[in-house]
């Protein structure tokens, strides 16, 4: 007996909301479970510079509304108007969104766009495929960067570690592991380049279509500004982490050290592409991200869990504020329009 489709979607969906749950459950239970909270309070308490982290705060509204102004750009180059403002609004409200419903952010903002502007939900959506498939492209490219910057000090860490973080940098030290791994990859792109089975067929079509909303921004007015929007939407975001470095002294002396801007990187890279991991806006990954970054160049367990959970605990404080200002500006608005009519 077929399945009824609409029972399909509701589990669908409720699988899509409840995995990134519980990874963020999961990996904050982990986390947490070897943490003194009483010596993370004491350290934050004692040690923290709290004026660092308020300038990371506001430089992290900045990134906000450069992402905006450059979202602005795509969606011009498709003929849909939209205003600053309302653009920096969507961008508010789909951090906010992402943390209760991972994901559904992204269509909220498009929804919202696409009413205020009047312009098709498809073509919206189809922008904002190509301003994140920008941001993932840009993620990888830093993670190739800080790779390159200190592959040999990370697993030269890895391998005098014990346990499971030793085995790790003995099998990432095996050229068996890197030459398999391209195997696979070069076998997977023949695959769906070559066969004729639906899956491959599929698989073509959603990487042609990812590939044209993407390929418009090569070909579109602005694209020079849209590059310098891109720079200064990573370039804020990485700011951001070098300026928290300095609230703690034992994450400032990393920062302000010759391999300064090489330690942040670090953890910059590897908490963007923690960000991939399904949770609840980065709620456990980025600190396991974090924490381990930091340890690796000789920060201490409780001081990187104190770093980290204060970092990632005052920008999604920051995401919870704006989130609330842009929902109750919007009601508001939306109340005096009605007024009008």
């Amino acid at each position: 007996m077929a399945k009824n489709p609409t029972i399909k979607r509701s589990l669908g969906k409720a699988a899509g909301y409840a995995v990134p749950l519980i990874v963020s459950v999961g990996l904050c239970y982990m986390l947490f479970t070897n943490i003194d909270f009483g010596e993370m309070t004491e350290i934050v308490s004692s040690q923290c510079r709290p004026w660092w982290i308020a300038a990371a705060m506001l430089l992290s509204i900045v990134s906000h509304v450069a992402r905006a102004a450059r979202w602005r750009l795509q969606l011009s180059a498709l003929g849909i108007k939209c205003t600053l403002w309302q653009l920096t609004l969507s961008i508010f409200g789909t951090y906010a969104v992402n943390l209760v419903f991972p994901r559904l952010g992204e269509i909220w903002r498009t929804t919202y766009v696409a009413r205020r502007s009047g312009a098709p939900f498809t073509q919206v959506f189809g922008s904002m495929v190509a301003d994140r498939l920008s941001d993932a492209g840009t993620a990888l490219l830093l993670t190739a960067l800080a790779i390159v910057a200190a592959s040999g000090h990370t697993l030269e860490y890895l391998r005098g570690s014990a346990g499971t973080l030793g085995s790790i940098g003995r099998m990432l030290s095996s050229p068996w592991l890197w030459a398999a791994a391209i195997a696979a990859t070069a076998s997977v792109w023949l695959y769906i380049a070559r066969s004729r089975s639906a899956l491959a067929v599929k698989a073509r079509g959603i990487t042609a279509g990812l590939w044209q909303g993407f390929a418009v921004v090569a070909s579109m007015p602005g694209r020079g500004r849209w590059l310098l929007l891109t720079c200064a939407v990573w370039g804020c975001y990485y700011v951001q982490l070098y300026l928290a470095f300095f609230a703690f002294p034992f994450t400032a002396g990393l920062a302000a050290g010759a391999s300064g801007a090489t330690v942040v990187l670090v953890a910059f890279a590897l908490s963007s592409v923690s960000m991939g991991v399904p949770s609840n806006g980065g709620i456990g990954p980025w600190q396991w991200a974090v924490i381990f970054a930091l340890g690796s160049y000789g920060v201490a367990a409780p001081q990187a869990g104190a770093f980290a959970n204060l970092v990632l605990g005052s920008q999604t404080l920051l995401i919870i504020v704006l989130g609330v200002f842009t929902f109750a500006y919007i009601a508001i608005s939306n109340k005096h329009k009605d007024i009008k009519k």
